[in-house]
């Protein structure tokens, strides 16, 4: 079923208006849907519903709600805070973890961090990047929405992980352990997660060292030198793999 985004359906909402331009070419345009034909429709908080196209206009289309669907919980909450890479690869970053059901990304600002944002390339970056993330969502059929926050620095990054019961920094340096032994040394069962993606240079001596303090495991990925990007989903790939429910 075809998926639609609204920024908030109320379980009080009988009918919903979709006319964001980009979403109603798609429905009315490119898949020719037609009052009568169900899609699905889902909002930021996780809800999502069938519903039933009544109208469409230039304006937009009216949507009947027929019944609420039960949500696709994919078990662990993981959050990735990622350093901003050079050209686009952001982008292709918050596609693939969102389509890997990450819960939460931070593009991360840290001392090696190449790519220098001001205030307002900031907010368009942050506008471009949610954009991604909708489009990700509907294509991979999730139902809760991945929550992309603003770039942050590391600093007051690691000085909110206290809810995580799992933290991890991928590095080149110091004693690290691998994935797996990580996962296979104990039988708990993680909830939420958080991986500190470094930038190409990987994290300095002292951010190493605060990430510790703040409990965070080093990890190894490997004998080779991964990307920002390829190390951002390889680690994803591993824990969804290795730590589901």
């Amino acid at each position: 079923m075809n998926r639609f985004f609204i920024e908030k359906i109320s379980v009080s909402d009988k009918f919903i208006i979709l006319n964001d331009t980009a979403q109603l070419h798609h429905l009315r345009d490119v898949l020719r849907v037609r009052p009568g034909q169900e899609v699905a429709v889902f909002d930021r908080s996780g809800n999502e519903y069938a519903a039933a196209v009544v109208e469409i206009g230039s304006g937009g289309a009216k949507l009947e709600i027929k019944e609420k669907r039960p949500p696709n919980d994919l078990g662990i909450q993981i959050t990735v805070a990622c350093a901003i890479p050079k050209k686009p690869k952001m982008d292709d970053i918050i596609d693939k973890l969102t389509q890997l059901g990450v819960a939460c990304i931070i593009p991360l600002q840290t001392e090696r961090v190449i790519v220098k944002l001001d205030k307002q390339k900031k907010l368009l970056r942050f506008q471009r990047w949610e954009k991604i993330a909708v489009s990700a969502v509907k294509q991979s059929q999730r139902s809760k929405f991945v929550l992309i926050k603003p770039v942050t620095d590391f600093k007051d990054v690691i000085a909110n992980v206290q809810d995580f019961d799992l933290k991890l920094i991928p590095t080149l340096e110091t004693e690290r352990e691998t994935l797996k032994n990580i996962f296979n040394q104990t039988a708990r069962q993680f909830k939420k997660i958080m991986v500190l993606i470094g930038p190409e240079g990987d994290f300095t001596p002292r951010e190493i060292s605060l990430a510790k303090a703040a409990g965070f495991l080093p990890v190894t990925l490997g004998k080779q030198v991964l990307r920002v990007d390829t190390a951002a989903v390889a680690v994803v790939s591993f824990i969804k793999l290795n730590a589901q429910d």
